[in-house]
């Protein structure tokens, strides 16, 4: 067990250094969101409805793009020596995933401060639950993060991949509109979207009652669950596959 956790513990503490040492990150992907969620939510009159979405978009830039950093930790050649150590590759998959989604989840705790401006009220057992949440989407984008960033050798390429799969899924989640007034192929495409039911089972967190056309809560924690899952064993098998001598 100490084989295990102690180099997810020391991945995981290393990442958290590594954030404490560039705080102007908290600024870029906390800021952002937040700037968004002014212009858009008030310009539709309903800051309520759009925060749940801005609130995603903060959790899902800091996790996939914190998984950045092993693309720079290959260049260094600290991804060699982790790579040639005889911890297992799945300790090391854990602990970087750990890493970022706790930052990722510290950030969305942050944007989460904002809550009382909306109008919403869940009380302490809803907040808690937000939070609970948004820690299942922060490990939920940081494995799609890693296993995206474990096959790259480029931060700029890295970049371009991610802005152009995100953005537009996030913008068919339903944090811009609601399921019920899509058309068409649209609405068929926020139903086979992951990020539609992350972006529901936070919105019912605040509030019980589900938007029109929008998942139950229920159903939306078991698909948001099942692909955080999936998304890691994905990440293990591709740490498992990829040899060390790849990286040399």
């Amino acid at each position: 067990m100490t084989a295990f956790w102690l180099p997810v513990a020391t991945l995981w503490w290393r990442d958290l250094l590594r954030f404490w040492r560039e705080k102007a990150r908290v600024l870029g992907y906390v800021g952002s969101p937040l700037l968004f969620w002014l212009l858009i939510g008030s310009g539709f009159g309903n800051l309520a409805y759009f925060f749940p979405g801005a609130l995603v978009l903060t959790v899902m830039f800091s996790a996939v793009f914190s998984t950045m950093s092993l693309i720079e930790d290959r260049r260094e050649g600290f991804l060699l020596s982790m790579l040639v150590s005889p911890a297992p590759r799945s300790s090391m998959v854990l602990g970087k995933i750990l890493g970022s989604t706790t930052l990722a989840w510290i950030q969305g705790a942050i944007f989460l401060c904002f809550l009382p401006a909306t109008g919403y009220a869940p009380g302490a057992a809803g907040v808690l639950e937000a939070v609970a949440v948004i820690f299942l989407i922060a490990f939920l984008f940081t494995a799609l993060g890693f296993a995206i960033a474990w096959q790259m050798d480029s931060t700029q390429g890295f970049h371009a991949i991610m802005n152009l799969a995100l953005f537009p899924l996030w913008l068919v989640s339903g944090a811009i509109f609601p399921m019920a007034s899509a058309h068409g192929w649209v609405r068929w495409l926020m139903r086979l979207n992951p990020v539609t039911y992350a972006v529901a089972a936070l919105r019912q967190s605040f509030e019980r009652q589900a938007a029109a056309g929008a998942p139950a809560f229920s159903t939306s924690l078991i698909v948001t669950a099942c692909c955080a899952a999936a998304l890691f064993a994905a990440s293990t098998a591709l740490a498992v596959r990829k040899s060390a001598r790849s990286f040399a």
